[in-house]
């Protein structure tokens, strides 16, 4: 007999249930129920960056507008600025005509250095007309130019103090013979500061003959015997920011004291001396041409 094979209702290990179903009685096509956390996925932070990078970038494109805007209001800021500026420099460098006031302060600056812009000899000709007796017209010819100097060098010391008081610059003086060769004459330009302070020093400046610039003789010539005792006769003359000192004596060396009043009062010397320091003196202060216009003579 054939022994009778029995089973359990188990299923056997990897063996399959009878009818042909799976292990556990769970069905082929079902899904299971745990579901699996998602994974860091390459395309998701791909999409982060990208997002970060493209707001860094709007933000660089705002910040860059701005930028660009400012830089822009600058440069029209400074447009305006340079426009502003040369119309006003045009305006006020064209040609126009000048004013009374600015006419007059050109005359008082061309008058002013002339002391400067002339030649020596241009302050001092070679020869000046000066009015002789029987009001012939004569010439005083030029015997030589001191050295420039101190103003307080150049003159007594009473008239020294009143020079230092108002600013004097300089002292000009040359010496001069008249046509006859007789007299000798010293003239002395002293430069003061301006107009004003010119008339301010002669106000003070007294009218004693006695005092005023001290003469200049050059050796080897007429003029060589006057010195301070030979002076005769002193004055002076204002003309713009300068004062005109005249002194006179005799070639022969004769002094002040030698020569009796009523001769001296009634001599030629002194009118010939006096018209030698009034014509350097109308020469320095002859008012110049005034150009018309800012720009020369077209407006």
């Amino acid at each position: 007999m054939k022994a009778r094979r029995t089973t359990s209702g188990l299923p056997r290990a990897g063996g399959a249930t009878p009818g042909g179903g799976n292990p556990l009685g769970t069905a082929a096509g079902r899904r299971s129920r745990v579901r699996s956390w998602p994974s860091a996925s390459p395309r998701g932070t791909a999409g982060v960056k990208e997002r970060a990078e493209a707001a860094a970038l709007q933000q660089g494109v705002r910040y860059r507008r701005w930028f660009v805007v400012l830089v822009g209001a600058v440069l029209a800021m400074s447009a305006l600025v340079v426009l502003l500026g040369t119309v006003g420099l045009l305006a006020e460098t064209r040609a126009r005509p000048l004013t009374p006031a600015e006419q007059q302060r050109y005359k008082q600056e061309e008058i002013a250095r002339r002391w400067q812009a002339w030649p020596a000899t241009g302050v001092f000709p070679d020869e000046v007309k000066y009015v002789g007796l029987d009001r012939a017209q004569q010439y005083a010819r030029r015997v030589g130019i001191a050295p420039e100097t101190d103003c307080r060098n150049a003159v007594d010391t009473s008239v020294a103090g009143i020079l230092d008081e108002h600013g004097c610059v300089t002292m000009l003086r040359a010496t001069y013979i008249d046509q006859t060769s007789t007299f000798v004459i010293t003239v002395g330009v002293a430069v003061l500061k301006d107009e004003e302070s010119r008339l301010a020093a002669t106000d003070q400046l007294t009218q004693d003959d006695r005092v005023g610039v001290l003469p200049v003789p050059f050796r080897g010539t007429v003029t060589e015997r006057f010195g301070n005792d030979q002076r005769q006769r002193t004055g002076w003359v204002g003309a713009g920011p300068y004062i005109v000192f005249s002194t006179a004596g005799y070639a022969d060396g004769r002094t002040r004291a030698a020569v009796p009043p009523e001769e001296l009062l009634h001599s030629e010397l002194w009118p010939a001396a006096r018209s030698i320091g009034g014509q350097i003196a109308y020469f320095l202060a002859d008012p110049p041409k005034v150009p018309p216009c800012t720009q020369g003579n077209v407006c």
